[in-house]
């Protein structure tokens, strides 16, 4: 997989406005309801990583989660850290049905 020019990563950051990118990743904050919340929101991002084969680097405070995502091998964002967004993303902000 191959590093993603700085164009396309702000390209693909329009549909993730959560998302911000600095530092050679993309990073986001999610404030939940309580620790509970967070932390089975957590559980269920796990899933989708061991699904993925790729891992965020994390942090939990109480109700929040930040996220930061890059792909080590080539020192940057790629793809993959998009696909994982976009999972992060339906899980803590899922459609409305």
């Amino acid at each position: 997989m191959s590093k993603l020019s700085e164009n396309d990563i702000e390209k693909k950051l329009l549909h993730l406005p959560d998302w911000e990118y600095y530092d050679d990743a993309i990073h986001a904050e999610f404030e939940f309801e309580n620790f509970k919340d967070c932390f089975s929101a957590m559980s269920r991002i796990a899933f989708e990583c061991e699904a993925l084969n790729h891992h965020p680097n994390w942090t939990n405070v109480y109700n929040v989660l930040t996220i930061s995502l890059s792909t080590h091998d080539v020192d940057g964002v790629t793809e993959k850290d998009f696909k994982l967004a976009k999972a992060i993303e339906y899980i803590v902000e899922p459609e409305d049905e």
